[in-house]
């Protein structure tokens, strides 16, 4: 009976310090100098704690905006993403303040705005890895889909979508109105990608080099799972292709 008291005990600290590991390797594994790959679990590992509850919600207290408020930040991973309010980057990925490198807007397109942004990100910044980030039920892409009457600055804004909508047209002729979009969508993150590697010589030189990857991704709005596309299908002949970049055009280039 005493033996079993002894145990008791220990066994129960084995089993707290195996359920705390998670979460202590999740708050302290966010650091300069991690690989592309190691970025790209934590994005995967936070992707998994958000879409099963488990969200930690790491690096977002008093410390760390102290911490990176004085020595600066350093994220792991650049994000372009869509501005759709229901797909906030560092929630769906549970990072904190200080991880990410986030571009948003709207159809997550990659123009002049957003390739400077991410140019940054990859130098001076020096992140490992970039992320085109798209989502189901995008408003920008059904837009564009649809041959909606875009008011203002967003028929300029949502040009570089045109090539994606007319790929799906082509790859699926007489496809349902749904799944027509769907594969809008999917063909605008490879577009996305593609317009960053044909139009940005800074992070095509990087890609190339090995020094940063590129992948590309699908938030999922009704289950929170982000579904992981890879680099872009072509990735090797884009790289090895120009990149006439085309600074003073902004929008119109990628669209054109």
């Amino acid at each position: 009976m005493n033996q079993r008291k002894k145990i008791a005990p220990t066994l129960l600290v084995i089993l707290f310090l195996s359920a705390l590991a998670p979460l202590v390797l999740a708050a302290e594994a966010a650091a300069p100098g991690l690989s592309a790959d190691e970025a790209l679990k934590l994005l995967k590992d936070g992707n998994c704690r958000f879409k099963e509850g488990r969200a930690i919600h790491p690096r977002q207290d008093a410390a760390r905006r102290a911490l990176t408020f004085g020595q600066g930040q350093h994220p792991f991973a650049a994000v372009l993403s869509c501005s759709d309010s229901r797909a906030p980057v560092e929630t769906i990925f549970d990072q904190g303040i200080g991880d990410l490198f986030v571009v948003r807007v709207a159809g997550n397109v990659a123009a002049t705005d957003e390739l400077g942004s991410l140019e940054y990100a990859v130098d001076p910044l020096g992140v490992p890895l970039v992320v085109v980030l798209g989502h189901s039920k995008c408003g920008a892409v059904i837009a564009v889909v649809e041959g909606a009457k875009l008011p203002g600055s967003l028929g300029p804004l949502l040009a570089p979508i045109k090539p994606a909508v007319s790929k799906a047209r082509e790859e699926n002729p007489g496809a349902a109105a749904e799944a027509l979009i769907d594969a809008a969508i999917r063909n605008n993150v490879f577009q996305a990608m593609e317009d960053v590697l044909r139009l940005s010589p800074v992070i095509k030189a990087k890609v190339k080099a090995g020094e940063v990857k590129l992948m590309g991704a699908l938030y999922e709005l009704d289950t929170g799972e982000v579904q992981w596309l890879g680099p872009h299908p072509d990735q090797g002949k884009l790289l090895v292709g120009k990149a006439p970049h085309k600074a003073g055009k902004n929008r119109k280039d990628p669209g054109e």
